[in-house]
């Protein structure tokens, strides 16, 4: 599975944005999907998961109720809407798919990756 996120850009708190993460492939229906984060001098940070057929979600508690992920496996496509955005959550944001129905936050049992897009929120 290849996968290629966008969406990220500049914005200023309290705004919003949409990020996208498209994969390659016809078997993308059989990867739970996760969103990890990573700021500059820190270690990637879990962010929300998706379970195959997106009936279930995580959430760290930083982003809970201020970010939604959602996917569309006709599209082979997972999203995650960052809303009331503020400064901490300026961060190179990954996308990662892992194998099977069991979610995780452990960013070292995903299988693979995207290439990240970089989010920055300005005061």
């Amino acid at each position: 599975v290849q996968l290629q996120a966008s969406g990220g850009g500049l914005v200023q708190a309290g705004g919003s944005l949409t990020l996208s993460c498209a994969a390659s492939g016809r078997t993308f229906r059989s990867y739970s999907m996760g969103w990890f984060r990573q700021a500059l001098g820190k270690e990637r940070e879990f962010v929300a998961h998706i379970s195959l057929n997106g009936a279930y979600t995580i959430y760290a508690d930083a982003v809970k109720g201020r970010f939604t992920v959602s996917r569309d496996n006709a599209k082979n496509t997972v999203f995650l809407q960052l809303n009331r955005l503020k400064p901490e959550d300026t961060a190179v944001y990954y996308c990662g798919a892992l194998s099977g129905a069991f979610g995780s936050t452990r960013e070292e049992e995903y299988d693979y990756w995207g290439q990240g897009t970089l989010v920055t929120v300005s005061s």
